[in-house]
């Protein structure tokens, strides 16, 4: 099974979840999935745009990849992002008895995992929707644009995005359990021996309470962030 360090693809793909543009949707994403792919894959291609103009699906790439780094940007000053890591903070308290796991990254993480869970059980975004645009992206752009990236072996990328593709891993948020799973594994990479079995079933317990409490209230960061992107991208035009 694949695992993943960042965590909310779908939160990303909420804004573009009408787009008929598959290499948008796919630049949405790219960040994370080549921070995936690939531990020490830091890309800056909105620092030489220039490279990606003349094609016309590598600049759709590149416009989805400046909305994931406005998208996070937004999300992680907000009110909604400090007042939320905090309150999920204190509500897993119990779970950071002995362990080395740092709270806050554990909110953070749990945060951004939840959002994706709410965005799938309540509709709002298709799971199979955003495999089928990540299937469609025109992988000989994709390449191109790496490469233009400066990354020199782009087989290492292309086997992760084919595997996170065929294995419709994001299909496991639908239940609360699987995200506890995933935090777990995340924290596993980073910390021996995490969590107990008992602090396991403590993360699942809280998740759940902090899900049921922001379950009314949390599309209003969507909305929020949507609302900062118009009126950058208005800015821009003018």
């Amino acid at each position: 099974m694949v695992t993943f360090k960042a965590m909310n693809f779908l939160s990303h793909f909420y804004f573009e979840k009408d787009s008929h543009d598959e290499n948008m949707v796919m630049g949405v994403v790219l960040p994370d999935l080549v921070k995936n792919a690939q531990k020490d894959g830091n890309l800056y291609p909105l620092k030489d745009r220039q490279r990606f103009e003349e094609d016309p699906k590598q600049l759709s790439i590149l416009k989805g990849w400046e909305r994931h780094i406005q998208v996070d940007a937004i999300f992680h000053s907000s009110g909604f992002f400090k007042l939320q890591t905090n309150t999920l903070k204190q509500i897993l308290l119990p779970v950071f008895e002995n362990s080395p796991v740092k709270p806050f990254f554990l909110a953070h993480i749990g945060l951004e995992l939840l959002l994706d869970h709410l965005l799938i059980t309540d509709g709002i975004v298709s799971i199979h929707a955003f495999y089928e645009h990540l299937a469609k992206a025109d992988q000989g752009s994709l390449d191109a644009f790496l490469q233009n990236c400066e990354v020199a072996d782009t087989a290492v990328f292309f086997h992760f995005l084919n595997s996170f593709i065929s294995g419709k891993y994001l299909l496991s948020y639908q239940k609360i359990e699987n995200i506890s799973y995933a935090l777990n594994r995340i924290c596993m990479r980073l910390w021996d021996n995490p969590f107990t079995n008992r602090q396991l079933v403590l993360l699942t317990d809280g998740l759940n309470v902090f899900k049921d409490s922001i379950a009314g209230s949390y599309p209003t960061i969507f909305d929020e962030i949507e609302l900062q992107i118009n009126q950058l991208n208005l800015h821009k035009l003018q």
